[in-house]
């Protein structure tokens, strides 16, 4: 037998229970490291997902850009792309990474790509014109460029937003032409409501020619009847007549009449010539298209022009009080001034034909260089809910088919682009009241 006896364990030692206690700590510790591996272990994958989701976005961002997009290095070396630069180069991103963007570039571009990288540092460049190298030739790219930083705020790169220029182009050139068509249509409109205005014209300028028209037609049938007796006399003359008999024939054809008579003949006939010439001008004035630079005009003479034909052709009897100097002078197109007040004074009797006594007031005074035109009828006025829209294209408060919606609207136009003001209202006595400003000139076209 052995001489050596084994070591007896007794668990009442109080030296074994601290090492048990020992170990019951060592793993409790381990279990709370385990614990805490586990925890960081799904932070970690979730954060790696939510980097992923990151990722994915920010890829599906790219991608769906039209836009060229590029993140390059100080040096210019491309880091990250989008798809938008594959196609342009026929290039994946793989092989486009890690080589400098200059090498995409026409010659003549790689020196201003250079400076843009120099002076990126101080401020972002906007709308530089470079020349894309891609297998269908070379293509113009407008790119904005901005500075790439850490967040220590230290330069790390250039992030470049391109787009090839043949899209702004032709996104220029369709912008172009839609203006065109719209500047064409606007233009049509406004002749169409001036032709508009002079059809309703058209009446009264017959019936306003007709009368000087008749008066030179009836003195020139009376001129033929006084030429054929005085030829007749005159011939009998030349026939060697005696003195009795010439004297005989001048009381029977009245010749001694007819010298009296021929002055004021020929004076009426200018005179209706004179004022054909006149309608015919002022007719001419106001149909023309306006090319021609602004002139000085006398607004009194449109104003009453303006007043004379509407009325003349208005089925209402309407009286008009006027309260106008003898010349205002303003500067601008005679003609368009005229159809604005066509305009104005054709609406005016439109709102009183079912006045028992329409009147129609129109006063003109001068105010600190400004002349103030006022029209005013006695009608029913304008209601509330039409009032802040008279001045809208198209919107009329007349029935279907009597108006075009246009006048107020393209009047207004006018007397703007004249430096003047245009407004409509309510008189506080009835009626409604229309309010035209323009500027005053003298007869050279000077301000006053």
């Amino acid at each position: 037998m052995s001489d050596i006896t084994p070591d007896i364990v007794s668990f009442n030692d109080p030296e074994t229970l601290n090492t048990d206690d020992a170990w019951v700590t060592v793993i409790r510790k381990m279990d709370e490291a385990y614990a805490d591996l586990v925890r960081t272990q799904v932070e970690v994958e979730e954060k790696n997902t939510q980097l992923e989701q990151a990722q994915s976005f920010s890829n599906s961002i790219k991608d769906a850009m039209n836009d060229v997009l590029i993140a390059c290095d100080q040096r210019g070396v491309i880091e990250s792309t989008n798809r938008a630069l594959e196609r342009l180069t026929g290039l994946s991103e793989a092989a486009l990474v890690g080589r400098p963007f200059s090498e995409f570039l026409g010659e003549p571009c790689i020196e201003k790509f250079q400076q843009l990288s120099a002076t990126l540092a101080q401020e972002p460049v906007r709308d530089c014109e470079v020349e894309l190298i891609s297998p269908n030739g070379h293509m113009p790219l407008s790119i904005n460029c901005s500075p790439r930083f850490d967040h220590r705020g230290r330069l790390l790169g250039m992030v470049l937003v391109g787009r090839p220029l043949g899209e702004l182009q032709r996104a220029y050139k369709e912008l172009n032409e839609a203006h065109a068509e719209l500047k064409l249509a606007q233009e049509r409109l406004v002749q169409s409501e001036k032709m508009a205005s002079l059809g309703r014209l058209v009446a009264g300028v017959a019936h306003e020619l007709n009368n000087p028209i008749s008066f030179v037609y009836g003195n020139m049938h009376a001129l033929e009847r006084y030429t054929e007796r005085l030829t007749t006399y005159f011939d009998a003359v030349n026939g060697g007549h005696s003195r009795e008999e010439l004297r005989q024939m001048r009381e029977q054809m009245r010749l001694d009449k007819i010298i009296r008579d021929l002055g004021s003949l020929v004076d009426g006939t200018k005179e209706g010539a004179d004022r054909v010439k006149e309608i015919v001008d002022d007719l001419r004035q106001f149909s023309s298209t306006q090319e021609t630079e602004k002139a000085p005009f006398d607004l009194v003479h449109v104003v009453k022009s303006a007043l004379h034909w509407i009325i003349k052709e208005s089925k209402t009897d309407t009286q008009v009080l006027q309260t106008l100097p003898e010349r205002q002078w303003v500067l601008g197109h005679a003609g368009q001034i005229h159809q604005v007040l066509v305009n104005l004074v054709d609406n005016a009797v439109d709102a009183m034909q079912n006045s028992t006594q329409p009147v129609l007031t129109v006063e003109m005074v001068v105010k600190d260089a400004t002349v103030h035109l006022t029209l005013r009828d006695n009608g029913p006025g304008i209601s509330d809910s039409s009032l802040p829209r008279l001045f809208e294209p198209f919107f009329t408060t007349k029935p279907v088919g009597k108006g075009t919606g246009l006048g107020l609207s393209i009047s207004y136009g006018i007397v703007s682009q004249h430096g003047g003001e245009l407004g409509l209202a309510n008189h506080p006595q009835g009626g409604a009241v229309a309010h035209m400003t323009l500027p005053a000139v003298n007869e050279e076209g000077e301000h006053a």
